[in-house]
Order: C-alpha cells, then structure tokens, then sequence
C-alpha cells in the first residue's frame, strides 16, 4: 500500500510541475477575472457569482475573495451570463458577454443594495471588456468573421492578414491565404509574423499543434466552417510557448449546444463569363478550362440536454482549370538532325560543329596552338594561329551520328503548334495544360460535461487531397511537383478537472499523422526504354525520364524535368498537462 501511494504521489507532482509553470499554458480557453464591490468602491466577500454558458446552460459558482475577487479560468470560447448574488444586495445579472480564445477579460461588479429576491440590475451595454491580465500582443479573429468573410478558396488563414504585424507570403503557387489544392505545401505554413520568417510560427487547432518536424510544416489547414474563432500572438509571448521564431496562431473548432444548428452550401464557379487574355488570343488558343466546386455541410446539437454534446462538418474541393503556357520546342526537321535553319534573331545561321573535329575532345588529339604575343587564342590580330571546328555539311547532322538516346528523349517535346518568332522559331508551342485537384476534409466533435467538476471534449480531423500533375506536353514531363497526394489526421482529448474552485487540472492528449507523397510520373521506368543497358536498372535508385539540357534552350523539360520527388511520414504525440492554482 505504502508504494502504491507513493507511486500516486510521483505521478501527482510530475503533473503539477510539468503544468504549474504556466498558469494557462499552451491551450485556447479564455479566462475571466474580477472584482465585486458596492457604491462606495468597497469589496463585497462572500458573493456567489455564477457564470453560464449561453449555449449549452452549464453553470460554474464561486465566491469572491476577502478582497472582493473573482476568477474563473478554463472557459470554452462562446457567449456566457455571468450573475452575482449577496444578500443585502440586488441581484446583478450580466449578458451577454464573449469570452474568445486565449483571452482574459475583466468584468467587475457593482452591487446595489435591495432585495436578491425580488430585485435585479440588469446590464446590458456593451462597455469594453478589458484583457488587463497579460502583456501579450495579439488580436482575436471573431467567429462572425471567420464563417462570413468571403474568402476565395475559404481557407481561414487568409484572415491572419487582418492581424497587424502579420504578413502573408507567396504567389501563385506559394501563396498562403487559398486553398491548399495545387499550391506547393511548403506554402501552407508561409506566414510571418512579428518579423520572424515564414513558416517559423506555431499553429495550433485546440490546443495541439499542428506544425511537424519536417521544416515546421503546416500539415493541418482547417475548413472555414469547421473553425469558431482563433488568435493571433504577435509579440510579447508568455512563458509557455517554445519552438517558434515568430508568433503564434491559436485556433478553436465549433462544438455543439443544447440547440441543433447546422448549414450546407456549395460555392460553383466556371469559365462561362471568363474572357480570353490577351496571350492566348495572341497564340491562337481559346479560354483555359476553369470550374471550381466547393461544397460542404456542418450540424451540431445535443446527445444529452446540458450534459453531452455533438459537432460534425464536411467540406469537399474539386477544381479543373488551364494553365497557359507559351514555349518552345524543337522542330520536327531539328528532331532529324536537319539545322539548316536555324538563325539567329538578326537571320543569321548558327553553324553546328561537328565534335569530332574539336581539338582535345572525345578522344581528339589538342592540337598545338601558338598564342602569340598578346597571349590570347582565338584572335585574328594576335599573330597566332587559330583552329576552326569542321561545321556540318548544310549545317545537316548524318542519321548515324545522331545518339540513340537522344532520339528518344526528343520525342518527350510536344510537336510545335505555331510558326514561333522570325528566324528564331522560339515561342513556337502553345497551350492550355490541366491544373488542379481534390480536397476532403470530416471534423468531428464529443464534448461532455460530466458533472459540476469535470469536463471532456473530443475532436477528430481527417484530411485527404491530390494535386493533379501539370503536364503540358502530354508527355510525363511535369512542372515541378507533378503528382502529389497527402493525408493528415489529428486526435485531440482535453479533461477539465476541478479540485475546487481555485485548483484546476488540465490535461491534453493529441496525435498527428501527416503522409506525403510526392512522385515524377515515369518513377519506377524501365531504362532501356532508352536505349540503354537492361543492367543500369539494379544500379540507378531513382529511375525515371532523364532530363536532357540544351544550351540556350528554355523550357520546363530541362527547367523543371521529369519532376521532383518527396516521401514524407510525420507522426507528433503529445501530452500537455497544466494545474492552475489561485491564490488570494
């Protein structure tokens, strides 16, 4: 018996120390503080305020201090009435009041002498509700603007950019403020705030982080109708933070109430009053395809009248648009080996060398060369003498000198689709290339108040998603990432315990998954396909299209390749107890 007692006492204390540093430690309820007095200013002891939760009618009473004080902590986000009762005194009653994420407000009472029976003071005024109890900078973003701002792609961090002191980066394929859905992942996260660099914050959703070791990734961007309000810390933090270099962004989800509530919507966009730019006009192409679909539906209510509660929703992302290119790319005759034509910007042939005849190349013998006096090679006035490469008959390659591999490859290039720019021929191909993807995210959530000391909330989030490749020679040549496909899933527990009404345990238990993948679309090629040795295959780790570069000729073949490739599998456990003791 004595070991199992002590054994509850080493638990014990290792809870209270990993917690007790940091009275509200790393978490989003807020807080409300105050003080009770009378006419005259002085404190009223011994007052039971009550505070209420205006949706689920859960109730919390606790009696002011000797000095008059007050102070409830660990309250969920919403809408509360908060009444005081004393005898000798009117009943005060107060709504209602909005408690946000991670804010500690002040209200103080003024009582009036009467009856608590049959008398009341009502107030109703919204007069200022001051948070006097930290030095922490920041803004919360309310629940109203989070569900009504309209917000192309509805991503709720797009509103981040409301918060001063915070700067939203990227562009088109980096941004941070759209949906997720064919934008670079890295770009999730790519937010600085308070003059730290991008993706240095820290993001959490109840509580539980969402960043992972992989470069601090983002892995979690949570549907806008999922989401009640959240904060922003830019400067300032507390104790209890770590692990950032920039500022914090706290995010709460919806939970459900005595009342049912719920919505569904679908946002439809298409290319029917688009008009064609100027570019594709130009090239001769029509309208790029564009149809954007986001729909959804989220509901919330009660299992148990002011005991047990629900809140589910479900979002879903498709789009399929054109992304227009302008390139260039070999002509059928310079596939065969045929330059005969090809000119520089002023008409004039550019000679094809024959590297055989090269001095000190592929085999070649160097051939002596005297520099002259000015030591220099190559000028007609050094007195030296200057070797001329052997050029290619009409500027023509024979069939047998072209290089079986590069046949091949040449074959990976769209075939052109315009006459290109005089002489030149560059700017010859034109097109419209498929973007685009899906995008599913279900969030679910349990919150329970199982009785006056203890309460428990729950919370599931799975999101899934595929950026399509974008590929605009219908070749496996990708722009970048080509194909790209991922999954998070985040548990969240929280269990609020109260002790007594000055001696509150929370403890929190969270785990994130975050796969990723990112792959070219040839992986796993067969390299004789290419003309090359079937042995090859056992030694090359990463098979896949080879990336030919051809000087002076820019396009994404060999700018960008057959695509990059990532594999990532993140997991993040965590366990984040806090006792919060109040001492008068």
């Amino acid at each position: 018996m004595r070991s199992k007692s002590f054994l509850r006492l080493l638990v014990g204390a290792a809870v209270f120390l990993a917690g007790y540093s940091a009275a509200r430690g790393q978490t989003f309820y807020g807080s409300m503080v105050g003080t009770v007095s009378d006419a005259t200013g002085a404190a009223i002891p011994g007052t039971a305020v009550t505070l209420t939760n205006l949706g689920t009618t859960v109730k919390r009473t606790i009696e002011s201090d000797a000095s008059g004080s007050y102070q409830f902590v660990n309250l969920i986000p919403g809408r509360y009435r908060v009444e005081a009762e004393k005898a000798g005194f009117k009943h005060f009653t107060r709504e209602p009041i909005v408690v946000e994420v991670q804010n500690a407000l002040r209200i103080d009472i003024a009582m009036e002498l009467g009856n608590a029976a049959t008398q009341t003071v009502e107030v109703t005024a919204q007069t200022p509700l001051l948070q006097s109890s930290t030095s922490e900078l920041g803004q919360v973003v309310e629940a109203r603007k989070v569900t009504e701002m309209p917000l192309n792609g509805r991503n709720p961090l797009a509103l981040v950019a409301l918060v001063p002191g915070v700067v939203p980066q990227g562009g088109k394929d980096n941004s941070s403020t759209g949906n997720p859905t064919g934008t670079n992942i890295f770009a999730w996260g790519n937010i600085q705030i308070g003059g730290g660099q991008a993706n240095q914050s820290a993001t959490l959703i109840d509580g539980a982080s969402v960043n992972t070791i992989y470069v601090h990734l983002l892995s979690l961007v949570p549907t806008q109708d999922s989401i009640q309000e959240f904060k922003v810390q830019t400067n300032n933090l507390g104790p209890e933070w770590g692990r950032l270099a920039g500022g914090v962004i706290n995010l709460t989800t919806k939970s459900g109430s005595n009342e049912f509530h719920g919505s569904a919507y679908e946002f439809l966009r298409n290319k029917v009053l688009n008009a064609n730019d100027f570019f594709n006009n130009a090239s001769g192409i029509g309208r790029p395809p564009f149809t954007q679909n986001q729909f959804g539906a989220n509901a919330g209510g009660r299992i148990i009248h002011e005991k047990l509660f629900w809140f589910g929703s479900y979002e879903g992302f498709r789009q399929r648009l054109g992304r227009s290119y302008l390139l260039s790319v070999p002509t059928q005759a310079e596939r065969n080996g045929d330059f005969s034509d090809l000119r520089d910007s002023s008409g004039n042939v550019i000679p094809i060398y024959d590297p055989l005849t090269t001095c000190g190349r592929l085999g070649n013998p160097a051939c002596a060369i005297d520099p002259g006096p000015d030591g220099i090679i190559g000028t007609a006035d050094d007195g030296g003498e200057i070797i001329t490469r052997q050029q290619f008959s009409g500027n023509i390659i024979p069939q047998n000198r072209l290089d079986t591999t590069a046949k091949i490859l040449s074959g990976f290039w769209a075939p052109p689709t315009l006459p290109g720019q005089p002489f030149t021929r560059l700017n010859n191909f034109a097109t419209n290339a498929s973007v685009g993807g899906n995008n599913d995210q279900w969030t679910s959530r349990i919150d329970w108040n199982k009785s006056d000391k203890q309460r428990i909330f729950g919370r599931f989030t799975n999101w899934t998603a595929l950026s399509l490749a974008i590929d605009p020679y219908k070749s496996g040549i990708c722009q970048d990432r080509c194909e790209e496909s991922w999954y998070t899933r985040q548990f969240v527990l929280d269990d609020v315990y109260s002790f007594s009404p000055t001696t509150i345990l929370d403890v929190r238990l969270s785990y994130l998954r975050f796969w990723y993948n990112r792959a070219p679309t040839s992986l796993g090629v067969d390299l004789t396909t290419f003309g090359w040795p079937a042995s090859l295959n056992s030694q090359v780790a990463w098979k896949h299209i080879p990336t030919p570069c051809v000087s002076g000729f820019s396009d994404i073949f060999c700018s960008q390749g057959a695509g990059s490739g990532i594999f990532a599998r993140d997991d993040n456990y965590a366990v984040a107890p806090s006792l919060t003791k109040i001492y008068h």
